[in-house]
């Protein structure tokens, strides 16, 4: 709809626009020339409008509207109006116009578009003024005939076209004009000829009376066009005229006007062909030249046919072969020569024979000559010159072979390679067909070339034959055809199979002969009978001996051929009789069943027939002397000449079936090389059943055309090596079960052993001949031949040809499916051959090796008998596997130097043999009895390599054949699994991670982790239990701890690896014992904060196992809720941030938290201070984390277990060094101690004097929380008052503790300690009557008889020597009343204190009591306060059963009565 819109309005502004020019045009009026009519009467306004469309037509400067509409649509939609008006009114519309035209200075576009206009209003239906039609046709020819310049050519161009378009319906007057102004000898105007050769191709008919008289005028004007221009209208309208001619010929019974003859036009036309030849054609301007050549054909089309005038055109022969040397592009010229000979055939008169040499040079220089760069059109000008070649053979067939042997007889490469060409040409020319006698003279021209050794002209003699064989000339080529091919495809083979890396383009060019051979032979195969017997065995032989498989394909496609022609040409006696001398009876082929081929009769009485494959090989006869030595080699150039035209050539035997199928299987092994040989070959052998095996035929024909199947559904990018060598194999399996009882296969053995020096190492071909020459040998029947054979295969393997050593290994093995006692007689009978010069290993075989080749024989040795193990027969295995297999094993490893590639072989071997004896499916008891002799080699082999360094596989296959040892009887034991883990351990982690860059050491790296972890895997399957379990986690805590990064991450993911096993293999069924769960998450969870973050995403992973299984094992709560918890802190634990990192670890141990009894938590917490220092400061952090946050989480709960959490914490805390780390612990003490306090209390009064330094900085940390140190006072206090007071009973776990013996110094210790170091502020005032009388109590006691025995004498340190003198009961005590004096703030009475010597009263036992009695005074004269509570507890104390207790309070008593007295 949007262009509709467009096109709408644009007509709503043109209405517009013609309205505004109408106005205009009344103010304006038009203004005309004198010449001019007198104008029309009015009609109506359309003069007026038709100029202001032509005006809005003419405005290049068209605004553009909202809608879009430029100013094409304009200029289109203007023409449209005037058109369609003119539908109606014709005449009105176009005298408008033709007044248009008239008007003074109007622009050329004007013009153009008014002509174009009219010739739309011309071709329209409806009548037209006689007058109007006149008055244009007037105007048109004077405006055609105006002086040509740029723009004058563009309104002659239009107004020439508006006369053609009148003269349809006007000719008349139309013809009348142009004729008027055509006169003899007078040179018209260009565009008069140009519109006169318009009305011919438009107004054939009407033209015909007007074309002789044009013809004749127009060839009077010819001495007066001199001008280029002028004379390319004249060539252009003269090629029209006879097109014209030609259309008028072909349809005389359309023609309603006089009749005339193609001789009358023809006589008319001549002088302007000889004119346009003698004169025209030798003028110096190429346009003009091309316009003469294009004029030429459409003229000889005319002319040939007349016979005088034929004659004529002949002479003329020589001038168009003239313009070859000039620059005119030879194709045109050729195409007229071409016209010209062809016609001369057709009409039987040949082009004159003195004529013929100049043709021939001419034509023949155009074929050998390098082609000028501006010739554009070599190619076709060269099929043209072939079709003319053609065209001379068949009128003068004897002097064009003369004329090509006279070339040939010259040496030029090119000459010799273009005759040869156009030979073949000729050869292939099919109609008419060629006489006998120009095929012979052919064939002797061809055969004058066979000793040219140079690689085109050898392409063009094979390209002659071959095109012999399609012509249907095969008898011509039986004899030197045949010989030349098959020379050709030898000498090429040759070449290609000994070429030099320096010779490049010459293996080019021979692949290119290679090629055009091969197409030859293809040829030859399809199409020519009567002479396959010779050329049958030629190519067959060539099949068995070529070393340039790229020939194959073709090759056998060839005989596929010639196999199928014998099929169809052989009549039913014939193949009767054959069948006969075979001594075989085939089978009546069913219908739709491929026949199968015998070879020809007449090929199997030829004992020796001549093949080109041995040419090569013979003794050279003497040179020819006729032909000079050119090319690659005089010698070869000899062979050709001597071989094409000798028939005393050497001769080979016909190939035995075996070593064609030999062959032929090896071959079909790579079935995509060479262009598919293995479709050919399958094909073949499928032709050939009956010759090579009749009693496989068969069976080959159902199961070949699945292999082909195979091949065609599949690419060589998309088929599978070893599916389709599996196809092969069994294929020749099959095969081989139809020949049993007889000796076929050892025959076929003796073949496929002789092709192995036949490929090169390595190849897939080589590979598969090795696999099926086992296969085969497996198979015979004949021990002491099959041992022969084996032998002699051990005698001449390379061994330092890894490829080769290889393929005997397999060959080996396969033979031992079969003949396994033979196998191992013949390995024994070479052992035995070489034992004698085992030492230095120099015997025949390997006279000229290096002496490192003993341990490369002997590698061998061990790999071949653990193939035969692999491969031979479960029974069979059993009896031989101890002895001898395994004990050569161990004899050969251990007899020779025992480098990398042995040690190498021998883990091989290992592996080998046990997987064979793990696959036996029946073993019972069977006991390995080499089993612990293997292992003693391999840990000593393991230990022997580095443990810092990567530098073979070796450790990486000794621990993967620990692995397939540990799987056979007799089992190791848990020692032994111990040991043989701890040594793989250590060999792998602490091998250092290769760099990025060397994929080689990765690879090592990664196969040597993944064969730890397979050994580690398969020993813990011996022991699947907690015990294992703890066994093997005990094996890796030490690297887990590591200090070195790559070792911690290694055990980690190991230990993750077999947690994971565990986990799958145990489930439920076996509970980890008690602790064991605490255990191994301790030593885990610290390795959630490693600083490598591999290193803690397996940690977290085997806390997630261990949590797993511990849920799983106690049936506790495990909601999806934690899970995702866990899943939020591992992504947490993959950033580098510290802070995050150990904020997931702290959250990890609350989720794991919940699952812990008491007693895990014991363990939990046991361990994680046991790995305290182990590790860096990160790990630790992350242990005291865990430690608090389960002691936040479940302190209450942990009562009977605070003493044995306290002590390993206490155990562990001296050896911190981080004071952070060291903080954290006493924190949790101190924890404990809030919910446990007597249990805490009692056994840190339990350690050991003299108070060591983490003991302090624990009562330290007590003694900042103020509080918390007023209730430890209270409680140190009772500690001491217990022992004046009668003994209570325990109520509760609390009260055991509380009254639990401590040792009283210790105590003291404590005390001092505290009131030292509380807060200064804090005065302790509501604490002093206490501290004062239980300080005074221990006081007293330690001056009675039982101060003399110490109390718990088991809880104090045992030093070499005493205690220090001021770690005393007495001293301590007094420093401690000191101390509290001093917070008193009351310096008075310290001073009165002092100067009384109330301390050195004290410390004597003599003068004790009156210290007590001065110091009780002088406290009930300054401390009013505390009389009361003093009074209190004297009074206590006085009831005491301790003798010293009560003495001690009677004095205090005394001074207080004194002092109320007073």
């Amino acid at each position: 709809m949007r262009p509709l819109r467009r096109g709408m309005k644009a007509v709503e502004e043109l209405e517009e626009e013609m309205t505004e020019a109408a106005a205009d045009s009344n103010e304006d009026p038009l203004e005309e020339t004198e010449d001019l009519e007198p104008l029309e009467p009015d009609d109506g306004g359309t003069f007026q409008q038709v100029t202001n469309l032509l005006n809005i037509m003419d405005s290049g400067a068209a605004k553009t509207d909202a809608a879009g509409a430029g100013p094409d649509m304009r200029k289109t939609l203007a023409s449209v109006i005037i058109t369609e008006k003119a539908t109606s009114e014709p005449s009105v519309v176009m005298n408008a116009l033709i007044r248009c035209l008239q008007v003074p200075k109007i622009s050329t576009q004007r013009k153009v578009n008014i002509y174009n206009i009219l010739q739309e209003i011309i071709q329209q239906e409806g009548e037209l003024e006689e007058q109007g039609v006149q008055r244009l046709v007037a105007i048109a020819s004077k405006e055609m005939r105006e002086t040509l310049e740029a723009e004058g050519y563009v309104k002659a161009e239009v107004a020439s076209d508006t006369l053609a378009a009148l003269s349809r319906n006007h000719f008349s007057l139309v013809m009348y004009e142009l004729q008027h102004h055509l006169k003899p000898l007078n040179l018209t105007d260009e565009f008069v000829i140009i519109t006169l050769a318009k009305l011919a191709n438009g107004n054939v008919f009407e033209f015909m009376p007007y074309m002789g008289i044009t013809l004749a005028t127009i060839f009077t004007m010819l001495r007066l066009a001199n001008e280029a221009k002028m004379r390319q209208v004249i060539c252009s309208a003269t090629e029209t005229f006879c097109e014209t001619v030609q259309f008028y010929l072909r349809h005389l019974e359309d023609s309603v006007y006089p009749v005339m003859t193609e001789d009358q036009f023809a006589v008319k036309l001549f002088p302007l062909y000889r004119y346009f030849v003698t004169v025209w054609l030798r003028n110096q301007n190429p346009e003009v030249k091309l316009g003469v050549i294009k004029s030429l054909k459409p003229m000889l089309n005319l002319l040939l046919p007349n016979d005088d005038l034929r004659d004529q055109v002949y002479d003329y022969i020589p001038l168009l072969l003239a313009e070859y040397r000039g620059s005119l592009e030879a194709l045109f010229i050729t195409q007229v020569l071409r016209q010209i000979l062809e016609m001369s055939v057709t009409t039987n008169t040949p082009v004159p024979e003195m004529q013929l040499h100049t043709i021939f040079t001419e034509l023949h220089v155009q074929v050998c000559a390098k082609v000028p760069a501006q010739q554009q059109y070599s190619s076709q000008n060269l099929v043209e010159i072939v079709q003319c070649f053609i065209a001379l053979a068949r009128s003068y067939p004897k002097e064009l072979m003369k004329f090509f042997f006279s070339q040939i007889e010259m040496s030029k490469e090119a000459i010799r390679v273009g005759t040869l060409t156009l030979i073949r040409a000729v050869v292939s020319a099919d109609e008419p067909r060629m006489n006998i006698r120009t095929i012979s003279l052919a064939i002797r021209v061809v055969k004058n070339t066979l000793s040219d050794t140079r690689f085109k002209v050898r392409m063009a003699i094979l390209r002659i034959i071959g095109q012999l064989a399609l012509s249907g000339y095969q008898d011509r080529i039986k004899g030197w055809g045949l010989k030349y091919v098959s020379v050709q495809l030898t000498l090429s083979t040759y070449k290609l199979t000994n070429h030099r890396e320096s010779f490049y383009q010459r293996d080019l060019e021979e692949k290119m002969v290679h090629k055009v051979t091969m197409d030859t032979v293809r040829i030859i195969t399809s199409s020519v009978s009567g002479m396959t017997n010779e050329f049958w065995v030629r190519l067959l032989c060539y099949i068995m001996e070529t070393d340039y498989t790229e020939a194959l394909t073709p090759i056998c496609i060839s005989l596929t051929n010639l196999a199928e022609r014998q099929l169809h040409t052989k009549d039913a006696a014939a193949g009767v009789a054959s069948k006969s001398k075979h001594g075989s009876v085939q089978k009546s082929r069913q219908p739709g069943q491929r026949p199968a081929l015998i070879i020809p009769e007449e090929v199997l009485k030829l004992c020796k027939l001549p093949l080109a494959g041995s040419f090569l090989m013979s003794p050279p006869p003497a040179p020819c002397p006729r032909t000079p030595p050119c090319g690659d080699s005089a010698v070869l150039q000899v062979w050709l000449v001597w071989v094409s035209e000798s028939q005393q050539v050497p001769s080979v035997d016909l190939p035995a079936p075996q070593k064609l199928l030999a062959r032929l299987l090896v071959l079909m092994s790579s079935p995509y090389k060479g262009e598919g040989r293995g479709i050919a070959m399958l094909n073949l052998l499928r032709t050939l059943s009956q010759s090579i095996a009749p009693s496989m035929a068969d069976m080959w024909e159902v199961e070949i055309p699945l292999l082909v199947k195979y091949l065609e559904e599949h690419t060589e990018f998309t088929w599978n090596q070893k599916t389709w060598e599996d196809k092969l194999i069994q294929f020749l399996r099959n095969s081989l079960k139809k020949t049993r009882g007889s000796n076929w296969s050892l025959r076929l053995s003796k073949e496929l052993n002789n092709q192995i020096e036949s490929f090169d190492s390595p190849s897939l071909e080589k590979g598969f001949l090795y696999r099926a020459l086992g296969f085969t040998l497996a198979m015979g029947l004949e021990a002491d031949k099959v041992e022969v054979l084996l032998l002699e295969l051990l005698y001449k393997t390379d061994y330092s040809n890894d490829f080769d050593r290889e393929g005997v290994i397999l060959c080996f093995g396969l033979c031992a499916r079969g003949q396994v006692k033979t196998v191992l007689n013949v390995l024994h009978d070479f052992e035995e051959r070489i034992q004698e010069s085992e030492q230095s290993w120099q015997i025949g075989a390997w006279r000229k090796d290096h002496p490192w080749r003993r341990e490369t024989v002997k590698s061998a040795l061990m790999v071949i008998y653990s193939c035969v193990a692999s491969y031979c027969h479960p029974q069979m295995l059993l009896t031989h596997v101890d002895n001898p297999i395994t004990a050569k094993i161990i004899h050969h490893y251990s007899s020779s130097c025992q480098d990398i590639c042995l040690k190498m072989a021998f883990m091989k071997s290992v592996m080998q043999v046990t997987k064979a004896i793990k696959n036996i499916k029946d073993l019972e008891d069977f006991q390995f009895a080499q089993k612990m002799t293997l292992t003693g080699i391999i840990t000593a082999t393991i230990k022997e390599e580095p443990t810092d360094s990567l530098v073979s596989p070796v450790r990486t296959m000794a621990m993967e054949a620990l692995s397939h040892l540990s799987n056979l009887k007799p089992f190791y034991s848990m020692e032994e699994n111990n040991e043989l883990m701890d040594i793989s351990i250590h060999s792998v982690i602490s091998l250092q991670p290769p760099a990025e860059d060397n994929e080689s050491i990765q690879t090592l790296y990664a196969n040597a982790m993944h064969a730890l972890e397979q050994l580690m895997e398969g020993l813990m399957q011996r022991q699947l239990d907690p015990k294992g379990l703890q066994e093997m986690v005990h094996l890796l805590e030490k690297w887990i701890l590591s200090e070195k990064e790559g070792e911690r991450e290694k055990a980690t993911n190991l230990h993750l690896h077999l947690m994971q096993i565990y986990v799958q293999s145990i489930g439920v069924c076996i509970p980890l014992k008690l602790g064991q769960f605490g255990m191994l998450v301790g030593l885990m969870a610290p390795c959630t904060c490693d600083s490598h973050r591999r290193t803690r995403i397996a940690s977290m992973d085997v806390l997630s196992s261990l949590l797993d299984l511990h849920a799983s094992q106690t049936c506790s709560s495990w909601g999806p809720s934690k899970e995702l918890e866990l899943a939020k802190c591992k992504e947490d634990l993959q950033g580098p941030d510290v802070e995050k990192i150990f904020s997931a670890s702290s959250r990890i141990a609350k989720v794991a938290c919940v699952q812990f009894n008491c007693d895990e938590v014991v363990s939990l917490i046991q361990k994680l201070c046991e790995n305290i220092g182990a590790m860096d400061l990160q790990h630790d952090k992350a242990s005291v984390t865990w430690i608090g946050t389960f002691l936040q989480m479940r302190a209450k709960e942990l009562e009977d277990k605070v003493a044995e959490i306290l002590g390993a914490i206490l155990v562990h805390l001296p050896v911190v060094d981080h004071l952070e780390v060291r903080r954290c612990l006493i924190e949790g003490i101190l924890l404990l101690a809030h919910y446990h306090q007597e249990t805490v209390l009692t056994s840190l009064l339990r350690q050991p004097l003299p108070m060591e330094r983490h003991l302090t900085e624990v009562w330290l940390a007590v003694a900042e929380n103020v509080p918390f140190a007023r209730t430890m006072l209270h409680g140190l206090m009772g500690r001491l008052q217990s022992r004046f007071t009668p003994k209570a009973n325990a109520t509760s776990k609390a009260d055991i503790w509380r009254l639990a013996a401590v040792d009283p110094l210790m105590t003291l210790c404590t005390i001092h300690l505290l009131i030292q170091k509380i807060d200064v502020n804090d005065k302790l005032l509501d604490l002093f009557p206490d501290l004062i009388y239980t300080l005074l109590l221990q006081l007293s006691s330690s001056q009675g008889p039982e101060a003399m025995s110490p109390v718990l004498k088991t809880w104090r340190l045992v030093h070499a020597g005493m205690l220090p003198e001021e770690i005393n009961l007495q001293r301590i005590t007094i420093q401690s009343m000191q101390l509290l004096f001093r917070r008193l703030n009351s310096e008075q009475l310290v001073h009165t204190l002092e100067e009384q010597g109330v301390w050195a009263l004290l410390q004597s036992s003599s003068t004790f009591l009156q210290g007590v009695g001065l110091l009780a005074r002088l406290c009930m004269r300054s401390m009013e306060g505390y009389r009361q509570r003093l009074s209190e507890l004297v009074l206590r104390g006085m009831d005491s059963d301790v003798l010293s207790c009560r003495i001690s309070s009677t004095a205090v008593c005394v001074e207080k009565v004194l002092f109320s007295s007073s």
